[in-house]
């Protein structure tokens, strides 16, 4: 039974069905947003959203039964973790003045779509993976805006008040300035003063903003898509020699050393946090 149950879950049908549902939930999130809509086909709209929440929940149960006796370890899983979370807000009871926060939760279920195609299960793990060396990307970065902000007032500051004359607004034109956002507005005003610092400071910063720093954001989440993809097709190919049953003790070491990698790295962000911390 728990084969059957586990081949079900596993199977392309299923999983598409899932998908379809999930599109589903998120049209009738948008239909729900039309207040003439709700007037007019209140009823079918709530029995839909009842429909598509009951299916989430069977496929929720449908998950947990395919684990046999060790329901648990559903939620070993992260993803199932986020979808299980997602479906329990939208099983909790709310009251009438909370009902617009309701239907934003019951908007959430869209994001569901990110654990049911894995693809975007690759770029939303890259993205997390990528978020500590993005950490020191962006502290570069704020470093380059304080530096251009004060260099900024000091030389602009009597000739363009209006976006150097603060630090504030010469941060603010900056962030205009790195993206591209008629950027030629503000370098004429400052031109008025001294064309050639004007040269100097808005290409050098657009030169750091936009073109190396934005890169290494790039870079970065490239690296980090090709490190998911690598351990994706590795659980994927673990998972299928245990579910065939043809995994050697070769590819069990493999896995053990991967295990062992992953608890490595969750040992040395602990410790860098306790360091921060101290």
């Amino acid at each position: 039974m728990t084969s059957r149950l586990r081949s079900v879950v596993n199977s392309g049908w299923f999983n598409r069905l899932m998908v379809a549902v999930i599109l589903l939930a998120g049209v009738l999130a948008g239909l729900e947003t039309s207040a003439t809509l709700r007037e007019t086909y209140g009823s079918l709209l709530q029995g839909l959203d009842a429909l598509v929440l009951v299916i989430f929940v069977v496929e929720i149960a449908l998950k947990i039964a395919a684990h046999g006796r060790r329901p648990w370890g559903y939620f070993q899983d992260g993803w199932n973790v986020f979808d299980f979370l997602i479906v329990a807000v939208c099983c909790l009871p709310v009251e009438a003045e909370f009902a617009a926060v309701f239907r934003l939760a019951r908007g959430l279920r869209l994001l569901r779509l990110v654990t049911a195609v894995p693809r975007l299960q690759l770029l939303v793990g890259a993205l997390l993976k990528s978020l500590g060396a993005m950490g020191y990307v962006t502290l570069l970065l704020a470093l380059v805006f304080y530096i251009y902000g004060v260099a900024g007032v000091h030389l602009f500051g009597s000739v363009d008040p209006r976006h150097f004359g603060s630090l504030q607004a010469a941060l603010l034109s900056l962030f205009r300035l790195i993206t591209l956002d008629n950027w030629t507005d503000l370098f004429l005003a400052a031109a008025a003063g001294s064309r050639l610092a004007a040269v100097l400071y808005f290409v050098s910063f657009i030169m750091l903003g936009t073109m190396i720093m934005l890169n290494l954001f790039i870079g970065i989440i490239m690296n980090s898509m090709a490190e998911m993809h690598n351990e994706m097709a590795e659980r994927e190919r673990t998972q299928h020699l245990v579910q065939t049953g043809r995994i050697t003790l070769h590819d069990e070491l493999v896995l053990f050393e991967q295990q062992l990698d992953e608890l490595r790295r969750q040992a040395a962000r602990l410790r860098q946090r306790a360091g921060s911390k101290a």
